[in-house]
C-alpha cells in the first residue's frame, strides 16, 4: 500500500486532518496553480456520481494536470469481466494517482494492496468517504470557527451512509456531542457507537426529529435515504419519507446553526430552506474543491504551503 493512499479517514492522524484544513484554505485563496503539470489522475467510478466526480477533475484540472477514467463501468472491459485487480494494475500503467468509487465495501482497501500508485478512495459502499469527510470539516470549521466541542446531530440514513460513519471518526480527536436520529431500520450500526463509547464521544439517540434536538445543535446533517443501498424496494418505501426538514423548523435554532447535507437531496430538505442563511449545503459541495486539491497533493507528495 502507498503511504500516501487515503482509504478510511481513519488512515491519517489529527495533525494530519488540520494540516489538510490549512491546505484547503490555501488554496480557496490560490485554486490555480501549475503544481500538477505532467501527472496524469485517474478517476474511476463504478458507481454513479456528480459531485465527487466533477470536484475531483476539476481538481486536477485547476493544478494543471491531466485527468483520464470513466464515469460509467458498463463502457469499460468490467462488463466483460475484467477484474477489480486486473482494471487497477492496467491503470497503474498509466496514472500517477487513482481516484476511485466504489459499490463494494473494501474495494479502495483491495485497490490499494494490487498496485504501488497512490488510491483515494472517492466512496466504497456503505463504508467510507475521507475526501467528503475532509470537506465536511472545512465547511464546519468555516461556519463556526472551530470544529471542537460542537454539538453535531445527523440525520436519517445512519446505517448506509457512509459520509457520516467517516465524519464520526473524524471528530474522535475534537470532543463533539453527536444526536443520532433515524428510524430503527436505519440507525447507527452497532460497530460506529461502540466505536463512540471506546473513544468516549458523547451521543443521544432518537427516533424523533424534535425541537429541543435542532435547538441544541450547531450542526445539522441532513442524509438522503439511499434507494440503491435497498434489496428490498418495499423496505425503501417505507423509510424514504420519515425525515424532513423545513424552514420553520429553523426559527428557534442558534444563530451559528449551519445545514448541511452530502448531497444530491431528494425530499428530506424542503426548498423553502434554501433560503434560509443557515443552509450552507451548496457552498459546502463548493468547498469540496479546496479540500480534494488539498488531498490530491498530500498523494502525490507535494509540498504546499498552509495558512493558518
Amino acid at each position: 500500500m502507498n503511504p500516501n493512499s487515503l482509504v478510511s479517514i481513519s488512515d491519517i492522524t489529527k495533525e494530519e486532518i488540520l494540516r489538510l484544513l490549512r491546505q484547503a484554505r490555501y488554496f480557496e485563496s490560490h485554486p490555480n496553480q501549475r503544481i500538477l503539470e505532467g501527472k496524469v489522475v485517474a478517476t474511476l467510478f463504478f458507481e454513479p456520481s456528480t459531485r465527487t466526480r466533477l470536484s475531483f477533475e476539476t481538481a486536477v484540472n485547476r493544478l494543471g494536470g491531466r485527468v483520464i477514467g470513466f464515469s460509467d463501468a458498463s463502457t469499460t472491459s468490467s462488463s466483460k469481466g475484467e477484474t477489480l485487480k486486473d482494471t487497477i494494475k492496467m491503470v497503474s500503467n498509466y496514472a500517477d494517482l487513482i481516484v476511485m468509487r466504489h459499490h463494494l465495501e473494501g474495494a479502495a482497501r483491495y485497490a490499494t494492496e494490487v498496485t504501488d500508485v497512490p488510491v483515494i478512495n472517492a466512496g466504497d459502499g456503505a463504508h467510507q468517504h475521507p475526501s467528503q469527510t475532509m470537506l465536511d470539516l472545512y465547511s464546519i470549521y468555516k461556519t463556526q470557527g472551530r470544529i471542537d466541542d460542537l454539538t453535531i446531530t445527523l440525520v436519517g440514513d445512519l446505517k448506509y451512509g457512509r459520509t457520516v460513519h467517516s465524519l464520526l471518526e473524524a471528530m474522535q480527536y475534537f470532543n463533539p456531542t453527536f444526536n443520532f436520529v433515524a428510524c430503527k431500520e436505519l440507525q447507527m450500526p452497532p460497530e460506529y457507537r461502540q466505536f463512540c463509547t471506546d473513544k468516549g464521544i458523547r451521543y443521544n439517540e432518537s427516533t424523533d426529529f424534535s425541537n429541543e434536538i435542532i435547538d441544541s445543535s450547531d450542526i445539522i446533517y441532513m442524509t438522503r435515504v439511499q434507494r440503491e443501498r435497498f434489496t428490498d424496494i418495499m423496505e425503501y418505501e417505507k423509510v424514504k419519507n420519515l425525515y424532513n426538514l423545513n424552514a420553520a423548523m429553523l426559527e428557534g435554532s442558534k444563530e451559528n446553526l449551519r445545514v448541511l447535507h452530502p448531497l444530491p437531496r431528494v425530499n428530506e430538505i424542503d426548498q423553502d430552506v434554501d433560503d434560509s442563511p443557515k443552509a450552507y449545503y451548496f457552498q459546502q459541495a463548493k468547498n469540496g474543491l479546496f479540500a480534494r486539491q488539498a488531498i490530491i497533493c498530500r498523494a502525490l507528495g507535494m509540498d504546499i504551503p498552509e495558512e493558518d
